[in-house]
């Protein structure tokens, strides 16, 4: 869909406001041309000697009163239509953020999330502007510019309308040329605001690396230079829409020129009088608006158009998951793996390949082996961020896509690698996936994940403010945060990530056992753990050993060591490591 046809359609949705501006628009252009008419009329008059005392008070007061009208109805026509404007962007804000919500990390892999945020910036500025200020010039100028040529032919006289009308031309043909090169520098300078904002979002983001690694002046040039760059683009684009007005300036000087020279002949002629070649000159300078802003709406279209070229391909970009489910999710389901296969799009052999598991309601799966071994991938794809290329999931007997995204990801509690904070409290955070819970609830949950002794020592304890990405917390902290969370959601399927990675093997011990005791209490909620510490899967009811995308081995935890396998190999060095860390 083209600019033009989306702000058709805008238009049609919101008739009434544009009405009500138009409406206002075109009495003020009247009352705008009526007024060089009547100055004449009244030059007339006095150089006749036909209007004085409270006859030329009445003249000047209704010039007065057009003025004041002119005043208000500008007020009026901006009221009805920038807020008409302000809506589209609302809406196409809205639009954007709810489209980006429903992709899968698929789509993400492909876009930068600096280019995203300009998007929902700059650019929806830019396609604003083009259904307010854009249309708004479009028709006043339209408007205006067909009521003064028609008094300055038919109300005064044609053949000055006509010689005066020479040089427009030209400025048509200059416009059409710089149109294109706006089009082109606003397009390069959305897409360098566009790197600029990436820049300082990765830059932020890993602002803890950066320094770290001591490349806080590099990345202060790096920025430097992106800045320069957008900078120099936009100062590009302002240069081509400047080049408007000395177009508009050099056909309006031809054109009175022309007007001067030919009227002034007439008026020797006694073809004309003084007073309709006053009021022809002040409607030749009432061109200047609509010459204006035929340039402001070139302007202010082409920076839309190259905007909309980089909005639309996002808005209309199919969903990288269908969603077109409808099954309830059980409160008890058997989760079934039967022989996946899946590959990342660049990767040169399958992440996973034939992988075939079952867990019953209730029970807990461990996930282990090497690293790269498919064991998040398995739960990215229990998750439906990506689709196997062979074979499926069932829950409850039913393929995923039979249920809806928003009710599969409210069924399943996940704990990623690395947890995601909010900028809010640590209430807050625990208790995002239940708003309603009450403190004794988050209490309690922080208790299940070790971490309420930690927050009871902050400044404010649950009230703390963690800042964004939880950047005031440590690393274990934030997994312990994010488990008590998990353990907060009432979701039947409770996935952990490597949740415990960034814990001592004290304080994991701990968390494991209050996991024991929850499962216990609610025997419907299934939990699949993936780490790299066996001592975290040693009670889960099936363990599967992972390697190169394929199961190597499973069983229960006595079953594996007694195997003699990899499992049985790894258990032994980490418990020769934890003995040599506890001796220390």
């Amino acid at each position: 869909m083209s600019l033009t046809q989306m702000l058709a359609g805008f238009l049609r949705r919101h008739w009434r406001a544009y009405a009500a501006a138009a409406l206002m628009l075109a009495s003020i252009a009247l009352l705008t041309v009526w007024i060089p008419r009547q100055v004449g009329q009244v030059v007339d008059g006095l150089v006749a000697g036909r209007l004085r005392g409270q006859d030329l008070l009445i003249e000047l007061g209704l010039l007065v009163g057009a003025g004041l009208a002119i005043y208000l109805l500008r007020v009026g026509w901006r009221l009805a239509l920038f807020a008409a404007a302000y809506r589209l962007g609302q809406q196409l804000r809205t639009r954007l953020y709810a489209r980006l919500s429903l992709q899968g990390p698929a789509f993400f892999q492909s876009k930068r999330t600096g280019d995203l945020m300009a998007l929902a910036t700059n650019d929806i500025d830019a396609v604003e502007m083009a259904a307010g200020e854009a249309l708004l010039a479009a028709f006043d100028g339209s408007l205006t510019l067909i009521l003064v040529l028609a008094m300055m032919t038919a109300g005064v006289d044609w053949r000055l309308g006509l010689a005066a009308l020479v040089p427009f031309p030209l400025m048509g043909f200059a416009f059409w040329r710089i149109s294109d090169h706006v089009h082109s520098a606003w397009k390069s300078s959305l897409d360098r605001f566009s790197l600029v904002n990436q820049h300082v979002q990765e830059g932020l983001a890993g602002v803890r690396t950066v320094r770290a690694l001591g490349l806080v002046e590099r990345n202060a040039r790096q920025f430097a230079e992106l800045a320069d760059s957008a900078g120099e683009a936009s100062y590009q684009a302002q240069r081509w829409e400047a080049a408007y007005e000395p177009a508009v300036g050099m056909t309006l000087g031809a054109a009175m020129v022309i007007a001067l020279g030919l009227g002034g002949w007439l008026v020797q002629r006694e073809e004309l009088t003084i007073g309709q070649l006053t009021a022809f000159t002040m409607y030749l300078g009432q061109l200047i608006w609509p010459m204006f802003a035929a340039g402001w709406v070139l302007s202010l279209l082409e920076r839309g158009r190259a905007a909309w070229g980089r909005l639309a391909p996002v808005l209309e970009a199919p969903l990288s998951l269908a969603d077109g489910g409808s099954a309830a999710l059980p409160a008890r389901a058997e989760i079934r793996f039967e022989a996946l296969r899946f590959g990342y799009p660049e990767a040169a052999r399958p992440a996973l390949d034939g992988v075939s598991l079952q867990l019953r309601p209730g029970q807990t799966l461990g996930l282990v082996g090497p690293t790269g071994a498919g064991k998040s991938t398995l739960l990215r794809l229990l998750l439906r961020q990506f689709e196997p290329d062979q074979g499926q999931i069932l829950i409850d007997g039913r393929p995923l896509p039979e249920f809806r995204l928003q009710a599969l990801h409210a069924a399943i509690a996940w704990v990623p690698q690395e947890p995601f904070l909010f900028s809010a409290s640590i209430a807050d955070n625990i208790a995002l996936a239940r708003p309603e819970a009450t403190r004794e609830q988050i209490e309690q949950a922080a208790r299940l994940a070790a971490i309420h002794d930690d927050i009871r020592r902050l400044p404010k304890g649950y009230d703390t403010e963690v800042g964004e990405r939880g950047v005031s917390l440590s690393g274990g902290q934030r997994q312990r945060v994010a488990i008590a969370r998990a353990l907060l959601s009432d979701a039947p399927i409770l996935l952990l990530d490597d949740a415990l990675s960034a814990v001592d093997t004290g304080t994991e011990t701990q968390i494991l056992e209050h996991l024991r005791e929850l499962r216990a209490a609610r025997t419907e909620r299934s939990v699949i753990i993936v780490s790299h510490r066996l001592s975290a899967v040693m009670d889960a009811d099936h363990i599967a050993v992972l390697r190169g995308g394929r199961i190597a081995e499973q069983g229960r935890h006595e079953e594996l060591l007694a195997a003699g396998g990899w499992y049985a190999s790894q258990w032994r060095y980490q418990q020769l490591e934890a003995s040599i860390d506890a001796e220390a």
